[in-house]
């Protein structure tokens, strides 16, 4: 069996972030034959089991691009886009799974320890509201948000995020993520000025992903401050009706 993942690593610009064994064109031509089979592990890893420090967003987007050279292969033969897209989506949905089942069940337990300084159930309840509230739009955006799409699933056991609707937009999260920037790798990869601002474009794509984040933080935070203003004014003006 013969492979060809070296020579497409030699052809795209080097990613710098972080050390060379997390680099994904090095995790990828490490991996050889086995690359999609590693690369299903990693995401898996990552989603489920508090890996926080792989590289998800570029991996995926440099997947595609060795997708696109044919050198991610199945036996003797290259990987179609449509495969690898499946079976990464499906790692990404199964490792929500373990995450939501690790915090649905060890959560609690650890929050409502009494000697506990800092696990305390009224952050379980909060966590829960908070689901309540933006659970939808948080499990979908979160996926784009490193660090914080790994550590959102145990959240939402630990919270106890109504599973129907977890395991739903899990769904279209993973979709939106795992496929969509493994068919932008594969599609724009090669393009030589993408390739050579591979860093840059994958930090715009998660400053686009928690713009959204930003701009709810900063309506509910304007949304409290009119409430409490007009709170005050309800008081001062109950002040001022003169008592008979």
């Amino acid at each position: 069996m013969t492979t060809v993942l070296p020579a497409v690593a030699s052809t795209a610009a080097p990613l710098a972030l972080g050390p060379q064994w997390l680099q994904p064109e090095y995790i990828i031509t490490s991996m050889g034959a086995f690359a999609l089979i590693g690369l299903c592990l990693i995401v898996f890893v990552e989603c489920g089991a508090f890996a926080f420090f792989l590289p998800g967003d570029s991996l995926l987007f440099v997947a595609g691009m060795f997708t696109a050279a044919g050198a991610i292969q199945v036996g003797d033969w290259p990987a179609p886009i449509w495969l690898v897209c499946l079976l990464l989506t499906i790692s990404a949905l199964l490792g929500n799974v373990c995450g939501y089942a690790i915090g649905w069940r060890v959560g609690p337990a650890l929050f409502n320890r009494p000697d506990s300084r800092f696990l305390k159930k009224e952050h379980v309840d909060k966590t829960h509201e908070f689901f309540e509230r933006h659970g939808a739009r948080a499990i979908v955006l979160a996926r784009f948000v490193p660090i914080v799409r790994t550590l959102i699933t145990a959240m939402a056991g630990v919270g106890r995020m109504d599973p129907k609707k977890y395991f739903t937009y899990s769904v279209i999260g993973g979709i939106a993520w795992a496929t969509g920037l493994t068919v932008l790798g594969y599609f724009l990869g090669n393009i030589a000025f993408i390739k050579n601002n591979i860093e840059a474009i994958l930090v715009g794509i998660v400053l686009l992903s928690v713009l959204p984040i930003i701009v709810e933080y900063v309506r509910n935070r304007r949304e409290k401050k009119a409430a409490v203003a007009a709170a005050a004014e309800m008081d001062a003006a109950t002040e001022e009706i003169p008592r008979v």
